[in-house]
């Protein structure tokens, strides 16, 4: 149907409230703009769905929601009266209208005659995830647009397993948001959630379950005696960056020993993010009052959590005294070195332990990890694929999964979730420093006796940003033509394999065609010598094309020379591409 006539039958329709009718009405003299909005629908994939927030198929609004929720209502239906029973968890953050669309979803699930159990204020993804489990929903939702600017919001489907719903699963609920009109779902009037608990339509995950995951994120700590010790005297800075991480992090510090110093003008919920550009940890800038406020109370580590509190961004003072923001990859080395060196010196290290990674996230963690005599496994971008990891390993009792990163400052330790956790991350890194503290050795100069010892590490991404409603088809267009032909070198790097995952395939420098263990993606990697690699993929969030370099040298200076010649040498064979 042509976008004008959806716009039309939009603005037409009674359901529209008076504000939703003249923001509609706002743009009817921008067919650009109408285009955008009702050009296509909001793509509902494997990571749910995420956009800008207004009216129209193509934005976040509680039309999309509702008829996003209709699909998995119709899905667990589908699976019988038992799932009905065991019901939906639904949690959400601090963002804009983040409540309004929990509430709706909500009310879509009781009209259907599902159980409803919710949180009733913000809490973090991996709340959620573990409430799932904990509570044996068959699915829960997570209202939320991760580190995304505040213009943005999302909704995420997870399964039973905690995880982020499978692409199998998702495909059946997409279907059923198919056949769903956005006008025509129905929806309980559910009032402002006590008293929808009070009336029975929906339960509230309460205290119990909070409870049950601080004592399942506790659980993975390894210096807790040591923490505890050193914190009298150490100072750290933390900041929620006005998301839903505050009151769960500081609980687990808490019950860590560990009280840092809070970045109070970012401590409570700001739907606007009105003191940063954006709620990014990642960045060094989202972090810059916390750095203020290190650099006045002479603090020598400042952590932040994103709106969802399942990333942790962190900086640190260097040799030089200045604060440097690591890059989610060096905080991954850090953590996959201590975890590892704790276990072997309490001798607990088990013999099949493993680490788990996206496979664009560093690669100096393989001969880490090989020093203790652990396995490195790689999974395709998303943590859904490292939560099936998990799963797996329970299941067969094959291995036992110690600790898992995307460098995207994405972490877990333990089992209690199966998404990114930065409850869980913050507490190891709070008692990281305090135990490198205890040994009098900071935290920078662990990083550099790790390079020292296994060599110099530099990652590089580069997001090239398309827009309009054709990006996704353009860039996978763009990864679609990599493919099928070999690279023999890249710049003075001589390629061993070019692996295509969207056929689970590789090629070897000899022509033979292996296969590799993995869930499907499309992305193509360059595999060169010394476990230096070039990857291509599209963001599955963003309309962004991503290009990941990793480069290992014998020194700094050595690894930044040749990151410079390797990111132009792909830069040109990638425009020769195009």
């Amino acid at each position: 149907m042509d976008y004008r006539l959806i716009y039309e039958n939009w603005i037409s329709d009674s359901a529209l409230s008076a504000e939703e009718l003249s923001e509609l009405n706002s743009i009817s003299g921008s067919d650009a703009e109408i285009e955008y909005r009702f050009g296509k629908e909001l793509d509902f994939g494997t990571a749910g769905m995420r956009g800008i927030i207004g009216m129209g198929t193509n934005m976040m609004n509680v039309y999309t929601v509702k008829r996003a929720t209709q699909g998995l209502a119709e899905y667990v239906k589908g699976l019988g009266l038992t799932a009905k029973s065991r019901g939906v968890a639904i949690s959400f953050d601090t963002r804009r209208n983040s409540e309004l669309f929990a509430r709706a979803a909500a009310g879509v699930l009781a009209a259907n005659g599902i159980r409803v159990f919710v949180y009733t204020e913000p809490h973090p993804v991996p709340m959620l995830s573990f409430a799932v489990r904990k509570l044996g929903t068959v699915a829960g939702i997570m209202i939320t647009a991760s580190h995304n600017p505040k213009e943005y919001n999302g909704y995420k489907v997870y399964g039973e397993d905690g995880a982020q719903m499978s692409p199998e699963a998702t495909e059946k609920v997409v279907g059923y948001i198919r056949e769903t009109d956005y006008f025509s779902v129905p929806c309980s009037e559910v009032p402002p959630f006590e008293s929808g608990i009070e009336k029975g339509i929906i339960q509230k995950i309460g205290r119990k379950v909070e409870n049950a995951y601080f004592k399942a994120v506790l659980s993975a700590s390894l210096s807790r005696k040591i923490a505890k010790k050193q914190a009298k005297t150490l100072k750290i800075v933390y900041t929620p960056i006005h998301g839903s991480g505050y009151k769960p992090v500081m609980t687990i510090l808490k019950k860590l020993g560990v009280t840092p110093a809070v970045v109070k003008e970012q401590a409570e919920p700001d739907e606007n993010f009105s003191t940063v550009e954006v709620p990014n940890p990642e960045n060094k800038e989202a972090l810059s009052m916390g750095i203020a406020l290190a650099e006045k109370i002479k603090a020598d580590v400042v952590f932040g959590t994103d709106p969802d509190c399942d990333r942790l961004g962190v900086a640190l003072r260097n040799a030089d005294g200045e604060f440097v923001a690591l890059t989610g990859n060096q905080v991954g080395i850090l953590l996959t070195d201590y975890i590892l060196l704790r276990l072997k010196e309490e001798k607990k290290l088990p013999e099949n332990g493993v680490i788990v990674k996206s496979f664009v996230s560093t690669g100096l963690v393989v001969p880490i990890a090989a020093s203790y005599g652990v396995e490195v496994v790689e999974t395709p971008v998303g943590f859904k694929y490292i939560g099936e990891k998990i799963a797996g390993y329970e299941k067969d009792r094959s291995k036992v999964f110690l600790f898992g990163f995307e460098e995207s400052c994405g972490y877990l330790r333990g089992t209690h979730a199966r998404d990114k956790d930065a409850v869980v991350a913050s507490m190891l890194v709070a008692e990281m420093v305090c135990y490198y503290n205890y040994r009098g050795v900071s935290l920078f100069s662990r990083l550099n006796s790790i390079y020292e010892k296994f060599g110099y590490a530099i990652e590089k991404t580069v997001s090239i940003k398309y827009g309009g409603l054709n990006a996704m088809a353009e860039m996978n267009a763009v990864v679609d033509g990599l493919k099928g032909k070999f690279v023999p070198k890249i710049d003075i790097y001589n390629v061993k394999a070019v692996r295509d995952y969207s056929t689970a395939t590789a090629v070897t420098w000899e022509g033979e065609v292996v296969s590799i263990d993995t869930a499907k993606t499309n992305a193509v990697y360059y595999e060169m010598e010394n476990g230096i690699f070039v990857c291509v993929r599209p963001s599955g969030t963003e309309p962004k094309l991503k290009i990941y370099y990793f480069i290992r040298a014998n020194d700094k200076a050595g690894a930044e020379k040749a990151m410079e010649k390797l990111s132009e040498a792909f830069g040109k064979l990638l425009s020769e591409k195009k």
